[in-house]
């Protein structure tokens, strides 16, 4: 299996990424679709952090790469602002960290 890494990626409502006035029932219907394509693409979503008032989302994903979140999107019509690569940084990663490789 290849390496999992994490992604975030953003979603605002003033950029048209996510939908104005969603409720948080349509929310978790639309997130169920969300999930199907996550795994049809060998996404894992982690979490999803949502601003309902605000309009806004960010998600956290594990995949092989940026690619494949992307995909995961496409598949059901949901437009991104980015989608940036990130580690993790908890103080239990601080504290458990793992030496750098070369």
């Amino acid at each position: 299996m290849e390496k999992m890494r994490f992604f975030v990626d953003t979603h605002d409502s003033k950029n048209s990424t996510f939908p104005a006035g969603i409720t948080p029932s349509q929310f978790e219907a639309f997130y169920a679709e969300y999930e199907k394509a996550c795994y049809a693409e060998n996404v894992v979503p982690v979490r999803i952090h949502v601003g309902y008032d605000e309009g806004r989302a960010f998600c956290l994903n594990m995949a092989t790469d940026a690619e494949a979140v992307r995909r995961a999107h496409e598949r059901v019509g949901l437009p991104f602002d980015s989608i940036t690569e990130v580690k993790m940084a908890s103080p239990g990663d601080t504290f458990f960290r793992q030496p750098e490789s070369k």
